[in-house]
């Protein structure tokens, strides 16, 4: 799954690395950057993390909280 964020200089892959199934970090969130190098948050036009399922699913529970406070947010202050 690719996601573009920060009006496409920021791409997000996520995916399950089947190749390193026997590793517990076998997700992969594969950053790419490409924009200009000056304008880089990584130092690589690539960069690889690798979770676990367990930080996977905190990092997706985490995300999914913040963006219903932001949405309980907005709509309090309309």
């Amino acid at each position: 799954m690719r996601i573009k964020l920060l009006k496409g200089a920021l791409i997000v892959s996520i995916q399950f690395e089947k190749s390193d199934s026997e590793y517990d970090d076998n997700i992969c969130l594969c950053f790419e950057e490409p924009c200009h190098d000056d304008e880089h948050i990584f130092r690589g036009e690539k960069t690889h993390l690798y979770l676990t399922a367990s930080e996977a699913r905190n990092l997706a529970k985490t995300l999914l909280a913040v963006a219903e406070e932001s949405d309980i947010s907005s709509k309090d202050s309309q």
